[in-house]
């Protein structure tokens, strides 16, 4: 069985990746979670994972240490990760391949934390372009591919990678499109986004830097997480 190590429900938003696919598409394994320490986690996390990062998957001897080769590797097993079709898979790839290795000024303006609602201080034009792209990129996939789903009628990685999106656009309320907003609230909805975020509300741990970056970006209105250990 696949062993999955990620971090803190409430901050890991490339955790949350793998896992969402994994538990929305039923396929087993086990979840290891190793919370982040105040000073640092690195050493911690060299134990399972080659750069000292989460999320990481370990099947047996093979050790797969980043959340697009992981969603990758489980695909060669689980082909229902990824659309049937050529067209639709090309188009899945790119939008998780895009997520992957962009939106630098959504994830540092927006830092992840599930259990919170912030007025952002300021929508940047910088940010204003990734929410942007964001809403376009999806509106382009539910209107190719007929939806619900970004590349058709099931879950897929590509929709496994913008949950954490789901999550931001919510905890600090950046505005879509009618269609990107539904198309949020749908991912928000499914049973295994549910499940990460009531662990996530449940989790005692408080990152000191997270918390401070978070606090930093606006006022906050709103923290459902139960009270810190």
């Amino acid at each position: 069985m696949y062993r999955l190590y990620i971090g803190n429900k409430n901050y890991s938003s490339w955790s949350l990746r793998p896992w969402s696919l994994l538990r929305t598409l039923d396929i087993p394994f086990e979840e290891r979670l190793v919370p982040f320490s105040a000073g640092g986690s690195y050493e911690r996390f060299r134990e399972f994972s080659p750069t000292g990062k989460v999320p990481c998957l370990v099947d047996g001897t093979t050790v797969v240490w980043d959340s697009l080769a992981i969603c990758e590797y489980v695909a060669e097993r689980h082909p229902a990760a990824w659309p049937a079709s050529a067209a639709a898979r090309a188009w899945a790839r790119s939008a998780a391949a895009e997520m992957h290795s962009g939106f630098a000024v959504l994830r540092n303006d927006c830092s992840m934390s599930v259990g919170v609602r912030i007025r952002l201080h300021r929508v940047s034009e910088a940010l204003r372009r990734d929410v942007a792209r964001i809403d376009e990129s999806w509106c382009d996939g539910l209107a190719r591919f007929g939806g619900p789903f970004l590349a058709g009628d099931r879950f897929t990685a590509a929709d496994a990678f913008y949950v954490p999106v789901a999550f931001r656009v919510r905890s600090y309320g950046l505005e879509l499109g009618a269609a990107a907003a539904a198309y949020a609230q749908r991912l928000l909805a499914l049973p295994s986004t549910r499940e990460w975020e009531d662990a996530a509300l449940r989790e005692p741990w408080r990152e000191p830097a997270h918390e401070a970056e978070i606090l930093a970006s606006g006022t906050l209105l709103e923290d459902r997480r139960v009270p810190p250990a």
